[in-house]
């Protein structure tokens, strides 16, 4: 029987930023949602209902990214303005301001403990931040152009950047060494980078349009996905997770939201959100909904929800009790995620375009 792809539909549009959207991120625990615009604030909706939970002002200038604490109490925001904010969400004034970069800061994140942040800037470096007192860990001299984009593994261990030189490299966080750059023969400038939740794979997009999948341990690239539009900004490429069959997931400089089956490749679905460059995507940690944001004068974020395919948590709550066994199940929503991504690894290569399209054996959480 043929697999059936997603459907996800509108739910619901956003409106409230002035300016150009930049960036959203749904809250660990999934009840809120983040986004942050070129209008220089921060606003903080409510998922279930569309409502405008909270409005944050503090910075100079347009904010770039935005990251969410583990305990989804606290922000980070990047700005033009050369400064880091951290937020309680409770509070529409900063808590402390991160000051060191030179140069805009264009991405930052949380690692999982949530007491480091990590940010990346168009002074070329990548900067750990202690969260509790502000200051200035280290300073990785990392790319020999603006940085793009930072993210920490499943464990904290490992920052993986990307920048416009074209290089990914992986760091260690306790030491700040870089311990693997990850090459392409042409080099084309990064947009976005990320681990897989199980930190096994890095997921990097770039501007000649195309998505990589790179393995952590070979430094291979393992598939390519093509079809979106991505030549001049830098957009978001994510993994969706919630479902039992699961995608990568990008904004594209076409006005749409594109998804691709993680496995094959394949491109299963379009979201048509106008004729705007849509850059920033952020995939719901327990539910089939995807949240994109757009540039221009409509300054909208769509939510986009998918009735039909059974999450992760679905699939598990239908199977009967069963006795245990030597093998033990996953306790969390989390963990039921990251087992899946396992049990759905991409077969190796050392060269993407020969890999086809693979029939992999039905996802199973018992």
């Amino acid at each position: 029987m043929e697999k059936m792809g997603p459907s996800y539909h509108l739910e619901r549009k956003l409106e409230g930023h002035s300016f150009s959207v930049s960036c959203v991120k749904f809250s660990p625990d999934g009840y809120n949602l983040a986004s942050g615009s070129a209008d220089r604030t921060i606003k903080i909706w409510n998922v279930e209902d569309g409502s405008l939970i909270i409005s944050m002002e503090g910075h100079e200038d347009g904010i770039n990214d935005i990251a969410w604490s583990s305990d989804s109490r606290y922000l980070a925001s990047a700005s033009d303005d050369t400064t880091a904010k951290i937020w309680d969400i409770t509070s529409t004034s900063p808590l402390r301001t991160l000051r060191d970069h030179t140069n805009y800061v264009f991405c930052l994140n949380y690692n999982p403990q949530s007491n480091l942040i990590a940010s990346g800037s168009y002074d070329e470096s990548v900067r750990l931040w202690d969260v509790r007192t502000g200051v200035c860990l280290k300073v990785l001299p990392a790319h020999s152009d603006p940085v793009t984009s930072v993210h920490f593994n499943n464990d904290g261990s490992l920052i993986v950047s990307g920048s416009h030189d074209g290089l990914c490299r992986i760091w260690d966080t306790a030491t700040g060494q870089c311990l693997k750059t990850l090459m392409d023969n042409e080099n084309p400038p990064v947009s976005s980078v990320r681990f897989s939740p199980n930190g096994k794979y890095i997921l990097a997009s770039t501007l000649d349009g195309l998505i990589r999948l790179w393995e952590n341990a070979s430094g291979k690239c393992l598939k390519i996905y093509e079809g979106h539009k991505n030549g001049k900004y830098c957009i978001t490429a994510n993994f969706s997770i919630t479902a039992v069959e699961q995608f990568i997931v990008c904004g594209s400089e076409d006005g749409k939201v594109y998804i691709y089956d993680l496995q094959s490749k394949s491109l299963v679905q379009t979201l048509p959100c106008g004729d705007e460059v849509v850059l920033g995507i952020s995939c719901h940690p327990k539910k089939n909904m995807i949240a994109s944001c757009s540039m221009g004068k409509e300054s909208n974020i769509h939510i986009w929800v998918d009735d039909t395919s059974k999450t992760t948590l679905d699939v598990q709550q239908q199977q009967p009790p069963q006795q245990s066994t030597s093998q033990q199940q996953p306790t969390t929503t989390q963990q039921q995620q990251q087992q899946s991504f396992n049990q759905q690894q991409p077969s190796s290569s050392s060269s993407a375009s020969e890999i086809p399209p693979t029939k992999q054996a039905k996802t199973s959480l018992e």
